[in-house]
């Protein structure tokens, strides 16, 4: 938390020099760390109500702790706490009668009636367990734990716990690449697939081995799911000898009960994540990118036929990334995400593939779920104007509203204004495009100074969503006009586009820039050219310095640039 807000305020402090004064400060560092985080919407089983987390900032332990609701789905009823305490609580997952959720606190996984009452811990583990997922059956719970490799036991695994708190050698010594995970080591332990009774007793790690299932690096949320039948669970796992240059997470099957497991995508040397099974058993569903030792390459929407292991991508013509997807109950469709031109709008394909058709447009969607019935889809949504809140629409995609306000009081006031959409003739004469947000209180007569903020990636994108990092509102609420382009490299604009920032980081995107730059300038007069200033983290740092070194055009100079 501290180093969030020591971040925003460098970002501020450099830029000083060039802000004007404000008449009134509404939306400072201090009011977005009191907007509440509301998200992992998931729909009980008969489809009548709704849990999800929100995480609250403790200012005085420094950081956030989530605790979890329930609320009836139909709406316009009161929000029920079921969780509570110091400790943090995440991850619900319905139990598949409904009478019963699953979450993790603690470092354990727990169960509660769907009520909140009757908590029971469920793991027991030295190493900790966390995303807990239902067998249909009701009788297993999957899970993760790191855990040492070398060890095949409980006992084993306490053991070296208990001697790694108690050495007095704090030294880090490793002899292997992929070592460390931003602030994480990675070289001693091991993510594991867990199973365990839904009533406790001994857990079994399916997963046992010098490796990590799923991989951290790739993995999503949660990228293992049980079969219909509960007899066998699907994972992921990089078999590849040398992790730090591979991008081979391929799908492995293997019994609940323990035993060998099946390699059922060995054919592709690129990403696989998120399986899920049909709704019959016959498939396992996925994504997967082509290309191998490429984390930027498109993620296509596939399908594993289980009885004669034929696979097939199910999108036609479709250039952008597969995100969240659900299959509707009869199984006949699946409802996807997909990144496109800072949005997540919501799409539909034939459960045995074809063209998409997109239903629900004009929104920043994630967390996607469908209700029993499948007519209802819900999801969290959020702008760059508006933290996010859970979302319900019906499966044409009309009838689009919020489940949840739990932020309308902090956000009301604030007055927040929606970005505008900007549109620019980058290198190459292609269209390149990105978002541009006035300050608060603003006046057409009056002059206001430039913040230019550029993303990290470089094979990402700035979204018209909320973010609790870069939050533009905070340099608007400063008196900024604030810039969001989005250069070559970008995610979602098509692979092409993606593409072209390969072996070029300072090229084809550095003319993209400046000609947004210089176009922001031409179109708004209320913009002071004498007072720009740049700023970016990660790639988006890369490309500041790179700005610092080699910008000479004549259309501009930057006051301050932050990296």
């Amino acid at each position: 938390m501290k180093r969030f807000v020591v971040s925003i305020s460098v970002l501020l402090i450099a830029f000083a020099s060039i802000v004007v004064a404000q008449d009134s400060r509404r939306f400072t560092i201090a009011e977005l760390l009191k907007v509440r985080r509301v998200g992992d919407p998931q729909v009980s089983p008969d489809g009548k109500s709704l849990a999800f987390a929100i995480g609250d900032v403790n200012f005085d332990a420094n950081r956030t702790v989530t605790q979890l609701y329930v609320m009836p789905l139909a709406g316009e009823a009161e929000i029920k706490r079921l969780t509570s305490g110091d400790s943090s609580a995440s991850g619900p997952r319905w139990s598949p009668d409904g009478k019963r959720i699953a979450y993790v606190t603690g470092g354990q996984i727990w169960i509660m009636d769907n009520d909140g009452n009757d908590k029971e811990q469920v793991t027991k583990i030295s190493t900790g367990a966390s995303g807990p997922v239902w067998s249909p059956d009701g009788k297993w719970i999957a899970f993760t734990s790191e855990v040492y490799p070398e060890c095949t036991n409980e006992d084993c695994n306490r053991q070296k716990e208990e001697q790694a708190a108690k050495s007095k050698v704090k030294a880090h010594l490793t002899d292997r690449l992929l070592y460390r995970h931003w602030v994480e080591w990675r070289d001693v332990k091991r993510t594991h697939v867990f199973v365990i009774g839904s009533k406790g007793g001994e857990a079994r790690d399916l997963t046992p081995g010098d490796f990590d299932a799923p991989p951290y690096a790739v993995a999503g949320d949660v990228d293992y799911a049980f079969s219909p039948d509960s007899k066998e669970l699907a994972y992921l796992r990089n078999p590849d000898k040398v992790e730090a240059i591979s991008t081979n997470s391929d799908i492995y099957i293997v019994p609940t009960v323990g035993g060998a497991a099946k390699n059922i995508t060995v054919r592709n040397r690129g990403y696989e994540d998120s399986p899920i099974y049909t709704k019959d058993g016959k498939h396992v569903l996925y994504r997967s990118q082509a290309t191998a030792a490429f984390e930027a390459d498109r993620w296509r929407l596939m399908s594993y036929n289980r009885t004669t292991g034929a696979i097939s991508e199910l999108l036609r013509g479709f250039d952008l990334n597969v995100e969240d997807m659900v299959m509707t109950p009869d199984g006949s469709s699946i409802y996807f995400i997909a990144g496109e031109r800072g949005l997540h709008p919501v799409y539909k394909v034939d459960s045995s593939g074809g063209t998409a058709q997109r239903i629900l447009n004009n929104v920043f969607a994630t967390n996607l779920q469908i209700t029993p019935d499948g007519r209802t889809l819900v999801f969290a949504h959020s702008s760059l104007a508006a933290p996010p809140e859970i979302y319900r629409v019906h499966q044409d995609g009309s009838g689009l509203g919020p489940l949840t306000r739990i932020n309308s009081e902090i956000m009301s006031p604030a007055g927040l204004k929606e970005a505008e959409e900007m549109e620019w003739t980058g290198a190459l004469g292609g269209k390149v495009h990105g978002f541009l947000l006035k300050p608060m209180n603003f006046d057409p007569n009056r002059k206001y100074p430039l913040a230019v903020l550029i993303h990290g990636g470089p094979q990402s994108a700035w979204n018209n969503s909320w973010s609790y990092r870069w939050n533009p509102q905070v340099f608007t609420d400063a008196g900024y006009v604030v810039f969001m382009p989005n250069p070559r490299g970008s995610l979602g604009y098509g692979q092409q586009f993606v593409n072209e920032i390969s072996a070029d980081w300072g090229g084809k995107v550095f003319v993209d820039l400046k000609n947004g730059i210089a176009e922001v300038l031409r179109r708004n007069s209320y913009v002071d050219k004498s007072r720009i200033g740049g700023a970016g983290g990660s790639y988006g740092g890369y490309m500041v310095d790179w700005i610092l070194g080699h910008n000479n055009d004549p259309r501009f100079k930057f006051k301050a640039l932050v990296s």
